[in-house]
């Protein structure tokens, strides 16, 4: 049943990321934390999160803006440790808020509710006449991945801030979606330097079969929306990924993420 579940999930959540960039984490990690314990659940996500980046990288990665690459990535990529420290830090703040839906407990915090109103106000942009929308110029890359990294290691959403401001950065679905791989998949490896000690070879073998199941399955969803990314306009891409960007910072504000 596990692997049945995970399959699944890792399957609908692939699909879903090839064009937002993010998702799989926020689907998979909640099952996984069900089926295992803290430690190898976090680090069997990040491997799957990661090989599955790597195969995105491997098929749309000739599409990448290599220049917002470098310029966006590799400050987001120090910017979220000191956001991830600070989140250390700010784990004292008192919650806004607590309650109880369908019988799950569910936490309001500041900085959740703080970044999903930050997420929230980039994203409606998306749905402003063209005169009113904001972008990115070449410029401000440095900036942008600052800010993004910052409070993705903040909030620990990372992905969602990442296509928040790479969506507003005048990219064509193409190079969107490899940019955002490779980006992307530069952050797991630094996450899964960290996530590695939680993983041992014994938990390796003795999850083998649910972890391959997962695996397998969220490589068919990266093929599957390789498929239906020649199938789809840029237009398209953006109205899905700033309509998942809208419900991820509701789900962010209200505690439900």
């Amino acid at each position: 049943m596990p692997a049945l579940l995970l399959s699944l999930a890792a399957l609908l959540a692939s699909v879903l990321s090839f064009f937002t960039g993010f998702g799989l984490t926020t689907v998979l990690q909640p099952l996984m934390l069900a089926f295992f314990p803290a430690g190898p659940a976090v680090a069997m996500t990040a491997l799957v999160h990661l090989l599955n980046g790597l195969l995105k990288v491997a098929l749309t990665g000739r599409h990448a803006d290599w220049g917002v690459a470098w310029r966006f990535g590799l400050p987001a990529v120090l910017a979220a440790l000191a956001g991830a420290w600070l989140l250390f830090e700010l784990l004292d703040l008192p919650t806004l808020a607590q309650y109880s839906l369908a019988g799950h407990s569910f936490t309001v915090t500041p900085v959740k509710s703080a970044i999903g109103v930050i997420l929230l106000l980039a994203t409606l942009a998306e749905f402003l006449p063209e005169r009113w929308q904001w972008r990115i110029r070449r410029r401000y890359l440095v900036l942008g991945g600052l800010l993004s990294g910052f409070f993705g290691g903040l909030s620990g959403h990372q992905g969602a801030l990442r296509s928040a401001f790479l969506l507003r950065a005048g990219l064509g679905k193409e190079a969107f979606i490899g940019t955002n791989a490779v980006v992307s998949s530069a952050i797991d490896i630094a996450r899964l330097a960290l996530y590695g000690s939680l993983l041992t070879l014994a938990d390796l073998k003795a999850n083998a079969g649910t972890l391959s199941a997962a695996l397998v399955a969220s490589f068919v969803g990266v093929f599957l929306g390789q498929y239906l990314l020649r199938k789809t306009t840029l237009a398209a891409v953006q109205r899905l990924v700033a309509i998942v960007l809208i419900l991820m910072a509701l789900g962010l504000i209200t505690g439900l993420l």
